[in-house]
Order: structure tokens, then C-alpha cells, then sequence
């Protein structure tokens, strides 16, 4: 059987950090785009657990106006814009494109899952030139609840003709892996600089430093197998 893999999009196949230089521009320091990122995770989850459902953007944007109404520095609309539009441009880290490339020569079917919306995603992952790579692009706004609530991991396996059991989820957030480790998926953590597990969350199926490496792990397995 064809074995199904589920991609997150943001940190795990494209750098955000790309959008520092405009928060150095805009905020005086880069590290403030750390402090949005965060933010706009906590009001998806809080959206999600009060079941309040909003769009992954509109979180965004108002996790920008927190973080500039917290450190005092008010952004024009044409700033936010800036911000905002950037993230549809942002780059894949170079170990994707081929590591998504050596999969695709296995026996693996490759899928992205993202909590933005499908125009964003692919947006994002079209102007990385990474979209001819998936076979389906699959958004967390089909069912109206963000990652990591079940529902989205469980409509990308399904819609790939998988159970959840018999797919896997790569992210490189410890929050995402043990969503979908809720549901049953395999799971494999990547481990990009500055992101770590949950010491208390369930240890994922694989962790690995990039797509090359887990690449040649699920190849070997596969091989093995």
C-alpha cells in the first residue's frame, strides 16, 4: 500500500524568518517576528478550544496589532499590508525541495496541510516552486477548525484515501505532531533550529534534522520493509 505523507507548511517547509528584515523595519527588531508568530498561534488554539472558528489570516493580523499596540509602536495599514502580503512570498529551506523530490521517487504520496487558507497555501508553496511536488493541497479552513484539533488531520487522510493511521504528519511544531499523533498518524518531528518537543507530548514516530534526513529514513524503512 501506498504510503500517504502529510506536510505543515509554515516553519517546516518555508522559512518565516524571512520576514524579519520587515519587522527589523517596522519594529526596530527582528526577534519581534517570534513574538507574532506566537501570538497568532495562541489565538488560533484559543479560537479553536472555544470553538470560535476564524481563518488562520485574521489571527495574523490581529496578533500584529497586539504585539504593536504591546511595544508601543502602531503600524499604518500599509504596514501591515506589507507584513501580511510578505508571508505568500516566503522561501523554502533548502533541504525541502530535494528531500520532497527523493520521496516522490519512492513509493510515498505527498500532501501538504496547512491551517492557512488554500489560497495562501498555495500561494506560499507555488511562489517556493515546491507546489508540483504535492498531489493535494489540503487546508484546515475545509473544516473549519485549525490544527491541531482532529478534524483537519483526519479529512487530508481520508480525502487521500488513507485512514489516519495509515498516513504520516511531518511538522516541525511539537503542538502539530501530537495533534496528529491524537488521531493516530505517524509522526515525524522535524527539528529546524529553535523548535522543540514537548516533553510531556507523545514522542513522535521519527525525529529528524531536515527533509533529507527523514527522506533517507522512510526510503531505509521502506527498503527494509
Amino acid at each position: 500500500m501506498t504510503t500517504v505523507i502529510l506536510f505543515d507548511v509554515n516553519e517546516t517547509l518555508l522559512d518565516i524568518g524571512a520576514l524579519e528584515p520587515l519587522f527589523e523595519r517596522f519594529f526596530g527588531n527582528a526577534h519581534v517576528r517570534e513574538q507574532w508568530f506566537r501570538q497568532m498561534l495562541l489565538l488560533g488554539f484559543q479560537a479553536t478550544i472555544l470553538d470560535q472558528y476564524r481563518p488562520f489570516g485574521e489571527h495574523g493580523k490581529a496578533a500584529l496589532r497586539m504585539v504593536a499596540q504591546q511595544l508601543g509602536r502602531p503600524l499604518s495599514g500599509a504596514d501591515e499590508s506589507a507584513i501580511l502580503d510578505q508571508i505568500k512570498k516566503l522561501p523554502a529551506f533548502p533541504d525541502v525541495a530535494p528531500g520532497l523530490a527523493r520521496l516522490r521517487q519512492g513509493d510515498f504520496r505527498l500532501a501538504a496541510l496547512t491551517n492557512s487558507t488554500q489560497e495562501v497555501g498555495n500561494a506560499q508553496l507555488r511562489h517556493a516552486g515546491i507546489l508540483a511536488q504535492f498531489e493535494r493541497v489540503f487546508s484546515a479552513d475545509g473544516v473549519h477548525r485549525l490544527k491541531p484539533a482532529p478534524e483537519p488531520y483526519q479529512m487530508a487522510a481520508y480525502e487521500m484515501g488513507a485512514a489516519p493511521a495509515d498516513a504520516w504528519l511531518v511538522a516541525a511544531h511539537g503542538w502539530d505532531v501530537a495533534g496528529a499523533a491524537a488521531v493516530g498518524c505517524r509522526t515525524a518531528f522535524v527539528a529546524r533550529p529553535g523548535q522543540v518537543l514537548d516533553p510531556l507530548g507523545p514522542p513522535p514516530t521519527l525525529v529528524v534534522e531536515d527533509l533529507g534526513a527523514l527522506a533517507s529514513r522512510l526510503l531505509e524503512t521502506a527498503v527494509a520493509g
